[in-house]
């Protein structure tokens, strides 16, 4: 047997019976034969019914809420299956007795029994055969009776009329569920599917829309044909009401005029947006004009905001370009056109927050400080381009923050590092599906005012693509005298940053295009020393730890000695990100100890240093010795700040061949042949034999050779070197230099002074050797990073060597 529907018009569930269920289907001539035959038994246990009522062979679900049923059908379900079934005369009847139910029921077969998930129980029944109540026996604990049977009257099987009543019952039962729009059309398949005459009127008569006293009268009819008669009638009345309601709404329907079903139509739609949380395009519209009167923009952007918002009307929500426009208007006003934040001139607040915040950096707060008192006194100056330029873990970046924070101003941040995009800062035409504004439109949308400070970390690190090269898009932006006019690709109009106060950082100037170097002032930001590492360890980056790792000052102290061992065992750059790491170990060490229970110094002590972050690992950066001709310690400068490195010569029998190793650029290489040169033209002078370059090999060496090396600063270095070895003289104690060479006998300045000049105190160096010119570097740098210090300032060789050399010979000094 194919899927049959039983559809049920009473607000009765719709039940699908198939081959493999366990449910009964369709009722066959022949079941009911086997049904008739049956015993009816003597009593059976009753079960009220409050609005419906149960034909033989028809299956319903009941849901049973009363503890009397659900009791009575679980005694039933566990027993013969079968129980008696009647509908109560009152429905509001709570506890009903034998005389609030009708007298004839149906016997009924538990087909299955199912908990619900709200705790009701639900149990499918189908219809046996007719009974009639003799006597009510028992109420406790539900309905118990003695029944007996009641006879059908059947008509003779050859009875036309009788056939006749059941085809039209058919027919009808057909034209009913065709033209019903709320009874599926999958109905009419179980109505073919009917074979036997009274399961067909029981089946009719059940899913009728009628009361349960009009299906109660039906049920106690006891001639078939006479119940068929009378349920053709029910059907006839049931059909002229449906034909009549049918009728109306083609009326109605048909009198609507288009205006009518487009205002319809509207107001779903407008009902549906709401529903699924949204606004209507009418109202999204009507918002957008009532947020553009609160605008202060300029008249010319007021007229574009206009004609764009008449072309968004116009639009049809449905298309791509829709969401596009929609976007587009949506930029505009959140843009913060003419939204100033009032800037604080409170100078001496001013210097307190930067004080407060950073450590050192005397040179960028000064700076700050001028800008500040410029403002006030003009209040109408263009805001300045300043770059921020040093090593990593200085605090470039960060003292923007501060900066926003003293002038009063909202604070954005835009990371360029690798950027190769044009468009990020130009933004997108806004043609394409997908498009956006550019970040610095989106970053001012963000700060919600129009002189944010504005951090652009990383500035050197713009990178180039087949997109467009961002650096010279940034030229627009970072020129005072252009960005009063930034054209962003997507915003289509020019909008003023003239009041953004532009703030880069940058570890290198080299790789900064010249044309966006000049737009910006140069602020050099240089590394801490000794002294300050530990002071700014005390004040910011330890108590930064403790809170970070939930702890306060009374679950671990560091002393400044031990503070001081740390920045000199175990960091070695400018910055102060490496000394914060080793800190975090500390911090970690007395958290661990803490949540284990176990005992730690709370005071931090030079062992528990070595327990926690290991042996010292930066003694290699403290001066050596000076028991080895042409061993010299010079400066460098790096990325990462000021550096010590060692340039070693050596000699070895040959024919006067030079090598240069150790990963050296052009530059370097060629200082040491400088060198080499103006020690062979002057080797009378310096007490040298020039027989001895015939004779000998010479190999200069920079240690480290796998990391790169170059620059214009190891020429006096090396000259020392190979004057030190050419002559077995010794290079005096706790000497570091820095200076580059022309053939010429001159030395020439160099710069990174400061930096280099922090690398020589970590390591220990107490004299330092310098060109004349670089006096003027010397005497910008505060007095007491000097401190320990003697500075010889040089302008010829001749003076390198006096001052470098002693007279004594090395140990074991070879004869040459």
């Amino acid at each position: 047997m194919k899927k049959s529907n039983f559809l049920t018009l009473d607000s009765l569930s719709l039940q699908d019976f198939d081959e493999n269920s366990e449910l009964i289907p369709l009722m066959t001539p022949e079941d009911e034969e086997e049904i008739r035959k049956e015993d009816l038994p003597n009593s059976l246990p009753i079960l009220s019914l409050r609005n419906t009522v149960l034909f033989p062979g028809v299956v319903i679900p009941i849901t049973a809420g009363r503890d009397k049923s659900i009791k009575l059908i679980k005694d039933a379900n566990n027993g013969s299956k079968v129980i008696g079934v009647v509908s109560q005369k009152d429905e509001s009847v709570e506890d009903p007795s034998g005389k609030d139910i009708y007298k004839t029921g149906t016997v009924a077969r538990i087909l299955r029994v199912l908990k619900m998930p709200d705790g009701n129980t639900t149990v499918i029944i189908q219809g046996k055969k007719r009974f009639q109540i003799d006597e009510v026996v028992s109420e406790k604990p539900y309905l118990t009776a003695t029944v007996k049977e009641v006879p059908e009257a059947r008509p003779a099987e050859q009875n036309e009329e009788f056939n006749a009543i059941i085809d039209s019952i058919k027919e009808l039962s057909l034209q009913i569920i065709k033209d019903s729009p709320n009874i599926p059309s999958e109905a009419s398949f179980a109505i073919k599917n009917i074979q036997s005459d009274s399961f067909l009127i029981n089946f009719v008569s059940s899913n009728m829309n009628l009361s349960v006293t009009e299906k109660q009268q039906l049920l106690e009819i006891n001639d078939l044909k006479e119940r068929a008669l009378e349920t053709l009638k029910y059907m006839n009345i049931e059909f002229q009401k449906l034909e009549l309601k049918n009728d109306i709404q083609l009326k109605v329907q048909s009198d609507m005029n288009q205006q009518q079903r487009e205002y319809f139509l509207h107001q779903q739609m407008k009902t549906i947006q709401e529903e699924l949380g949204g606004v209507s395009h009418d109202e999204e519209l009507e918002d957008m004009k009532q947020r553009a009167k609160s605008k202060k923009w300029p008249e010319k952007v007021a007229k574009h905001f206009d004609k764009e918002l008449a072309k968004m009307q116009r639009m049809n929500p449905q298309v791509a370009e829709y969401s596009i426009q929609r976007n587009y208007l949506d930029l505009f006003l959140d843009l913060p056109w003419n939204k100033y934040s009032k800037d604080k001139f409170d100078l001496k607040r001013a210097k307190r927050i930067l004080d407060r915040d950073h450590y050192g950096l005397d040179d960028v707060k000064r700076r700050i400080i001028e800008h500040l008192a410029v403002i006030k006194l003009r209040n109408d100056m263009k805001s300045p381009i300043l770059c921020l330029y040093g090593p990593p873990g200085v605090g470039k970046t960060s003292l923007g923050k501060s900066i926003a924070e003293a002038l009063g101003r909202e604070y954005v941040r835009m990371s360029l590092g690798g950027l190769r995009d044009e468009a990020e800062i130009r933004g997108h035409r806004k043609t394409y599906i997908g498009a956006m504004p550019g970040r610095i439109l989106q970053s001012l949308k963000k700060a919600g005012t129009s002189n944010p400070v504005f951090v652009l970390d990383e500035i050197d690190k713009l990178s180039n693509s087949h997109q467009g090269d961002p650096s010279s898009a940034m030229l627009e932006v970072l020129d005072p005298e252009q960005n009063s006019e930034f054209y962003d690709n997507f915003l289509e109009m020019g909008y003023d940053l003239s009041k953004v106060m532009f703030i880069a950082t940058s570890n290198s100037l080299s790789t900064i295009q010249p044309a966006l170097l000049d737009r910006m002032e140069i602020i050099n930001v240089t590394g801490y020393t000794i002294e300050e590492k530990v002071e700014i360890a005390k004040r910011h980056l330890l108590p930064k730890q403790l809170k970070e790792h939930g702890l306060n000052e009374t679950h671990l102290k560091i002393g400044k000695p031990q503070l001081e061992k740390i920045v000199e065992g175990y960091t070695r750059e400018s910055g102060v990100r490496g000394l914060e790491k080793q800190l975090a170990k500390m911090v970690r060490y007395a958290a661990k100890n803490i949540a284990m229970e176990e005992d730690y110094n709370i005071k931090v002590t030079n062992d528990d240093i070595i327990e926690v972050l290991g042996g010292p690992k930066l003694e290699r950066d403290k001066y050596e010795n000076n028991n080895v001709a042409g061993v010299v310690t010079g400066l460098a400068w790096t990325r990462v700040g000021g550096d010590i490195l060692f340039i070693e010569s050596i000699l070895s029998k040959g024919k006067g061949n030079l090598t240069v190793t150790g990963n050296l650029g052009k530059v370097m290489k060629e200082s040491a042949t400088i060198a080499m040169e103006f020690i062979k033209a002057n080797a009378d002078d310096l007490g040298i034999n020039s027989e001895v370059f015939d004779k000998y090999n010479v190999h200069i060496h920079v240690p480290e050779g796998a990391t790169p090396k170059d620059g214009p600063s190891a020429g006096v270095t090396m000259l020392t070197s190979l004057v030190s070895l050419f002559t077995q003289r010794k290079v005096k104690k706790s000497l570091a230099m820095t200076g580059e060479i022309t053939l010429r006998g001159k030395v020439l300045p160099v710069g990174g002074i400061k930096e280099k000049i922090l690398a020589a105190k970590r390591a220990r160096i107490k004299e330092i050797l310098l060109c004349e010119e670089n006096r003027r570097d010397i005497e910008e740098i505060k007095p007491e990073y000097l401190k320990g210090l003697t500075f010889h300032y040089v302008t010829e060789m001749s003076d390198v060597i006096k001052l470098a050399l002693t007279n004594q010979k090395v140990k074991n000094a070879k004869k040459l």
